[in-house]
């Protein structure tokens, strides 16, 4: 193993890669010396990143749809000879509405993206690393996904599915060599928090005193633990949920965190 991290000669495809979490970790990724082709449903963000010169090329498509999801690894594959790592990331936010006022058309569209979209992406690459016997997938879950955030079952009963559906295919797949992890982003700095934010949807000063570390998180910090992930630095870890989230799930007392612990007694 090297002693620096390292994923030079990776072949990686990262969905959601236009924006947000998955344009950092495309860009991690990359400065590590993977390959990386991104997969976004907007085609023209897609090509400007490429542009910029962290990806070697981009598919676009439905990550929900089978055919889109199917045709968007295959092309990824070709273009990189080959395929080691998949990083998901795309998805799509919720509306903060009670349940029994909910669109459920609105409530199948959020889950539908979310989860069966990263079912349909790992299922496609999963059957080209079965066969090399070999392969890394980083899945994109949520503190949300964690625990219980009233208003928004919708990616909530999503983003746990994708716990749930990561822990499976890590115990189907690991006596191939494929392994299969989550991260759990806390309150991350992307366009999609940043929408909520402008929208009234929450306040930044609560979610900052509920956080142990009293911030929000930075993409490039949700990169980081996606290729440590991916990386041969964690070749015994599969099946594992990592909250990447400022202490976010740790913390069960009532109220605010307590910030003003004494230095000495």
């Amino acid at each position: 193993m090297p002693e620096t991290l390292s994923l030079q000669g990776g072949r990686a495809l990262v969905t959601g890669g236009a924006s947000g979490i998955g344009a950092a970790t495309a860009q991690k990724l990359s400065a590590l010396g993977a390959q990386v082709v991104l997969a976004d449903i907007d085609g023209t963000a897609a090509a400007e990143a490429v542009a910029t010169g962290v990806a070697k090329g981009f598919v676009t498509g439905n990550v929900a749809d089978t055919g889109d999801a199917d045709r968007m690894v295959q092309d990824a594959r070709d273009a990189m000879g080959g395929l080691d790592m998949v990083f998901n990331a795309a998805g799509i936010g919720d509306d903060l509405m009670p349940v029994h006022l909910q669109d459920p058309d609105r409530w199948q569209h959020v889950v539908d993206v979310n989860l069966k979209g990263t079912y349909l992406i790992c299922r496609a690459a999963g059957a080209i690393m079965l066969e090399n016997r070999t392969g890394s997938i980083v899945n994109v879950s949520s503190i949300v996904g964690l625990g219980a955030f009233p208003g928004r079952s919708a990616y909530g009963v999503a983003k746990a599915g994708v716990i749930h559906l990561t822990k499976t295919l890590a115990c189907e797949w690991g006596s191939s060599g494929v392994r299969v992890n989550c991260i759990a982003p806390g309150y991350t700095k992307t366009p999609l928090v940043r929408d909520l934010l402008d929208r009234g949807v929450f306040d930044p000063g609560l979610i900052e005193r509920r956080t142990p570390l009293g911030r929000f998180a930075e993409s490039e910090e949700m990169a980081n633990a996606a290729a440590f992930l991916l990386s041969d630095w964690a070749s015994y870890v599969t099946g594992t949920v990592l909250p990447v989230d400022g202490g976010w799930a740790a913390y069960g007392a009532a109220g605010d965190v307590d910030k003003s612990i004494p230095t000495k007694a």
